[in-house]
């Protein structure tokens, strides 16, 4: 079997390619599930080794939409969009993005509306914009076009439930005095840090870039080399970079009681979460954790949600890990599978109340 094979071995319900000869960019669409809706899912652009890892990066990603749109009773599938970069993103000019941006919109318009994108990796507010110049199927424009803007905040706001949930859960009481290693400074995880701060935890942060390093020194933060992140004690770790972060060996050597971040597919194997599990470290699934970029988005521009309704729905998020933790304790399974439980039960009783 070759490498692209296995990357085409994928359950999910459609994959697109396209590949721009002028740009030397690749395009992935994949659209994992419709059985609630049209999938949904943001815009990831990266350079990626092969497009082999492209297209295995955007199924996983699509997978998790599926799940966590089910999860937070949304009436949507999961899809993903991967646009392999030629170039690092900051090296590639405003014409030549502009381009990129128009094929990817005219690949959403060829599928009429089964698949709806968003911002992600490297995407923001003003691309969907740019996107909306071309086609109607994007969530995340600035408020100035009729958007919801951006989810950063939101995601974060519940992910904070998620690590307040988590904690209360291991037995550690609130986050007053304890220690969060944040990695990843980006919108979601600096606000997450702020939350955080603001509820008296103790902030160890991680992040390449200097200048978000020197704000977070400025604010009382401690700085953790990228290198010793996994290795550093603290209560609670929160990935909020990019996913595949634990893997079976980093599972065994972590010096934390709680997992809870905002970054996708956090877990690298499936073996992982077992090794958490046996550990004592609890694990809040990421599709749940970080489901208030999904809430904000379609909440607001599917479901026609005020701010406050979207705010209240993303509090809740801590009572959704609650009933994870319940099935993984009563069926003595990890916390992942727990979630796929509870986002498969709730996506079967949304089907039967649709027919």
């Amino acid at each position: 079997m070759t490498k692209f094979d296995g990357a085409m071995e994928w359950d999910g319900e459609l994959t697109v390619t396209r590949f721009d000869r002028e740009t030397g960019t690749w395009f992935v669409i994949r659209l994992d599930s419709t059985r609630l809706g049209p999938a949904a899912g943001g815009t990831r652009a990266l350079q990626y080794p092969h497009m082999d890892d492209a297209i295995v990066d955007a199924g996983r990603l699509a997978g998790a939409m599926t799940l966590k749109m089910a999860v937070s009773n949304l009436p949507m599938g999961g899809g993903k969009s991967v646009i392999a970069l030629p170039a690092p993103r900051k090296d590639i000019d405003a014409a030549t993005w502009r381009r990129i941006l128009k094929l990817h919109a005219e690949n959403l318009n060829k599928l009429h509306g089964n698949y709806w994108t968003g911002p992600d990796v490297n995407t923001n507010s003003a691309d969907m914009d740019t996107l909306n110049d071309t086609t109607k199927f994007v969530f995340g424009r600035s408020a100035e076009r009729g958007g919801a803007g951006s989810s950063a905040f939101t995601t974060a706001l519940g992910v904070f439930e998620a690590i307040k949930a988590a904690t209360v859960r291991r037995g550690l009481g609130t986050l007053a005095g304890k220690k969060v290693l944040v990695q990843g400074l980006g919108a979601v995880g600096g606000s997450l840090a702020t939350l955080a701060a603001e509820a008296g935890a103790e902030l160890l942060v991680a992040d390449p870039d200097p200048a978000r390093l020197e704000h977070a020194v400025a604010l009382g933060h401690q700085v953790v080399d990228l290198d010793d992140v996994l290795s550093t004690a603290c209560d609670i770790f929160a990935p909020c970079a990019m996913g595949g972060v634990i893997t079976s060996t980093t599972a065994a050597q972590l010096q934390c009681s709680v997992v809870a971040g905002a970054a996708n597919n956090v877990l690298a194997d499936d073996e992982a979460g077992g090794i958490l599990k046996d550990r004592g470290v609890l694990y809040a699934p990421d599709f749940v954790a970080n489901a208030g970029g999904a809430i904000h988005l379609v909440g607001r521009e599917v479901l026609g949600w005020t701010e406050s309704e979207v705010y209240k729905r993303t509090l809740q998020i801590g009572d959704t890990l609650d009933q994870v933790f319940a099935i993984a304790e009563t069926e003595d399974v990890t916390t992942d599978v727990a979630a796929r439980t509870l986002a498969d039960r709730r996506a079967s009783e949304a089907a039967v109340t649709a027919s």
